[in-house]
C-alpha cells in the first residue's frame, strides 16, 4: 500500500519539515501555511533549483538549518547570501538528495519534473512521511517508488489537488467497494479553441491558466492536458486502480477537484476553491485538519457547475498517457522525458504549441517499452528519450 493510513499519535512538539522545491508555487504555499502556524511547524531544510535570493530569504525567515541550491554554479552566491545567518549552505543534486534524507517529520516533495525523483526516493528510503506534489516521480518510476514505500515503511500523502481530493473521499478500508475514480480537469485556457487557433498559441497565452496559479511548465501541461495524463498515471500507482477504471472529466470551474464512484451508485466528491493551500494543509495536518485563509466556497454565487468529455482530437496527450500506462515498463518514463523537452522548447519559442504532443508521440514510437527494474533503468530511459526528443526538435527547426 503506497498511501498513508491514519495514525493515532498526537503531536507534542512542532513538526520538523523539509521542503524540496521551496521557491516554486507549491513550496511558497507550503511556507505560507507554516508562517501562519509557527507553533506547529519548524523548518529543517529548504531546496531550490537556482533561485538563490528567494531561497536565502526563505531560509533566514523560517530559521532553516540547511539551504541547498541544485545548480552548483550558484553555491558561492548562496553562501554569501546566507553569511552570518547560521544557515548551512550546500549545492548540487547530491546535496538536494542529502537534504531530503535529513532527520525530520515530514517532507514536501515539490520539485518539478524528473529532477524530483532522486530526492523523493531519498526521503522515502528514510521512512519519512512525504507530501507528494511531484507527479513525475510516480509517472517515471511508479512501481519502483511504491515498492520502496512499502519496504521502508514510509508514507505518501498526495498533494496534487485531484489526488488529494480522491484521498479525502476514498474508503481505504473497503477498496473493493470502489467502482471508478474520476479526475476532473479545468480544460486549460484553450478548452474551446479550434486546432487552427491552437497552432498559433504563444507561451504567454499557454501559461495564463484561467483558475490556478502555477509554474510555467505545469501551466503548459495543463493547456495541452498532458498534466491530466500524468495525473492519470499517478492515480493508477497511488490508488492501485486499473487504467480503464480511471475517467477524466472536464470541469471548467475547478470546484469539484475529483470524485470516487462506488459500486452502489454513490459518487463522493471533494469541493473547494481552486487554491493549493487546501490540499497542502490537508497533507500537512493529516490525519487532523488545520485552518487556512482560503476563501470559502459559495455555491450560490457560483450558480452552476459544467462538465464535458475531453476532446481527444484537440488534446492527444491524454491518449498518449493512457497508451504509456497500458504499455508499462519504461513507456511512462519516455513520455514524461519527451514532454519535458518539448515543453521547454515551446516556452523558448522553438516549436509550436501543437508540436509538443507530436514530439512526445514520435519519441514513444522510437522507444518501445522495456521492463523497468531499477532507478538506473529509469535514468537510462529518461536520458535516451531526452536525446531522441532533442533530435526531433532539430529536425523540426528547433533546438533541445
Amino acid at each position: 500500500m503506497s498511501l498513508a493510513t491514519p495514525s493515532l499519535k498526537t503531536a507534542t512538539q512542532p513538526k520538523r519539515l523539509t521542503v524540496l522545491g521551496s521557491t516554486g508555487s507549491i513550496g511558497c504555499s507550503t511556507l505560507d501555511l507554516v508562517e501562519r502556524n509557527p507553533e506547529a511547524f519548524q523548518i529543517e531544510a529548504l531546496t531550490a533549483n537556482r533561485s538563490v535570493s528567494r531561497l536565502a530569504l526563505q531560509a533566514k525567515r523560517f530559521g532553516a538549518r540547511l539551504a541547498v541550491v541544485a545548480d552548483e554554479t550558484c553555491y558561492a552566491d548562496l553562501k554569501e547570501a546566507l553569511s552570518g545567518s547560521g544557515v548551512e549552505a550546500a549545492a548540487g543534486p547530491a546535496a538536494v538528495a542529502e537534504a531530503a534524507a535529513r532527520p525530520c517529520d515530514w517532507v514536501m516533495a515539490a520539485i518539478v519534473g524528473a529532477a524530483g525523483l532522486a530526492p523523493t526516493l531519498s526521503a522515502i528510503r528514510q521512512g519519512r512521511v512525504v507530501g507528494l506534489a511531484n507527479k513525475e516521480t510516480l509517472v517515471c518510476a511508479g512501481g519502483l517508488m511504491t515498492g520502496e514505500v512499502t519496504r521502508c515503511d514510509a508514507q505518501l500523502l498526495p498533494v496534487d489537488s485531484e489526488h488529494n481530493a480522491i484521498f479525502q473521499v476514498l474508503d481505504l478500508e473497503n477498496r473493493q467497494t470502489v467502482d471508478r475514480l474520476v479526475l476532473t480537469a479545468s480544460g486549460g485556457p484553450f478548452r474551446s479553441w479550434s486546432l487552427e487557433e491552437m497552432a498559433a498559441v504563444t507561451p504567454e497565452q499557454a501559461v495564463a491558466h484561467p483558475n490556478w496559479d502555477m509554474g510555467a511548465k505545469i501551466s503548459v501541461d495543463s493547456a495541452t492536458m498532458m498534466n491530466k495524463g500524468l495525473e492519470l498515471i499517478e492515480a493508477h500507482h497511488l490508488f492501485e486502480m486499473p487504467e480503464d477504471r480511471i475517467d477524466i472529466l472536464v470541469h471548467p470551474q475547478s470546484v469539484i477537484h475529483s470524485m470516487v464512484s462506488y459500486v452502489d451508485g454513490s459518487v463522493l466528491a471533494q469541493l473547494g476553491q481552486p487554491d493549493m493551500r487546501t490540499p497542502i494543509a490537508y497533507a500537512l495536518a493529516w490525519p487532523e485538519r488545520m485552518a487556512t485563509p482560503v476563501d470559502r466556497l459559495d455555491l450560490a454565487a457560483i450558480a452552476r457547475l459544467d462538465f464535458e468529455a475531453p476532446d481527444p482530437r484537440r488534446f492527444p496527450a491524454l491518449a498518449l498517457a493512457r497508451a504509456a500506462l497500458r504499455a508499462g515498463g519504461t513507456a511512462a518514463t519516455t513520455l514524461n522525458a519527451a514532454n519535458e523537452v518539448a515543453v521547454a522548447a515551446f516556452l523558448a519559442g522553438q516549436i509550436a504549441f501543437v508540436d509538443i504532443a507530436a514530439v512526445v508521440e514520435e519519441t514513444l514510437d522510437r522507444h518501445p517499452s522495456t521492463p523497468l527494474t531499477s532507478l538506473e533503468g529509469v535514468e537510462e530511459a529518461d536520458g535516451r528519450a531526452r536525446e531522441t526528443a532533442g533530435r526531433l526538435l532539430e529536425e523540426r527547426g528547433g533546438r533541445a
